[in-house]
Parts: C-alpha cells; sequence; structure tokens
C-alpha cells in the first residue's frame, strides 16, 4: 500500500471542500417561510461556496435587524448576469427569499431587486429549492 505525501492530501481537501460545504435548500430553508425584506446593504461576501449578502432591515418596531442573504455561489451569479459590483455597501435593495430553519435571520435569497428596479435571480439552481 503506497502512503499519500500530506502535501498531495491537503490540496485533494481543499479542491473537495466546497463540495462538502454545498448543502440541500430543505436541509436549512423552509420553502413555507417566504420572505421579501427591504434594506441597506452593510457587506458583500462574494466567495465559494455563496455569496451571503449582509442587510440591515428595519422590523415593524422600528428595530434594525442584521439578515444574512445566500444566494448562488459566485460563477452561477455570474451565468444568471450578476457582476461582484453591482451589490455595494450603502445600497438600498430589497430580497425575496426563503427563511432558514434555525436561524432567525438568515434566509435564501432567490430574487434581489437593485435601488434602479433591476430585479435578477439570486438562486441557487443547484440546490432543489424553489426558483424564486
Amino acid at each position: 500500500m503506497k502512503l499519500y505525501q500530506p502535501a498531495a492530501l491537503v490540496v485533494a481537501l481543499a479542491m473537495i471542500g466546497p463540495a462538502f460545504a454545498h448543502h440541500a435548500f430543505n436541509a436549512e430553508f423552509d420553502a413555507s417561510a417566504p420572505v421579501s425584506l427591504s434594506g441597506t446593504v452593510t457587506k458583500v461576501d462574494w466567495a465559494e461556496p455563496h455569496v451571503v449578502i449582509h442587510l440591515a432591515v428595519a422590523d415593524a418596531g422600528g428595530q434594525t435587524r442584521n439578515w444574512n442573504f445566500e444566494a448562488a455561489g459566485p460563477s452561477a451569479m455570474q451565468k444568471k448576469g450578476w457582476q461582484k459590483d453591482m451589490i455595494k455597501e450603502g445600497q438600498k435593495i430589497t430580497v425575496k427569499g426563503y427563511r432558514a430553519k434555525s436561524e432567525p435571520f438568515v434566509a435564501a435569497a432567490r430574487m434581489i431587486t437593485l435601488s434602479e428596479g433591476k430585479s435578477m435571480s439570486s438562486a441557487d439552481d443547484q440546490d432543489g429549492g424553489p426558483a424564486n
């Protein structure tokens, strides 16, 4: 039996890591709990395995809640017409999606409407969840 070099093992694990990070929609999100929230972008993490948009949203009582919306991965977003600089800190947007089952201010982003009115899909078409 041949033993693998530690460096080769590290490279192999790094290559398959994102595949393990990906999850099925139904494992984390609730298709019966849609949300549509407008707020101000506080941060955008444009990285694998999912683009995450951090959004400050005022609730009915006027308290600001910090939501994290998980969108498709960067390459899937680009195929949908998104560019990294289209969503910026300080920008007002509306996000439609579905609440997470176990996290109160986390949702799967399915459709994003920019301040100028342009709406585009942000759904992860590979996770088995609703498209919008």
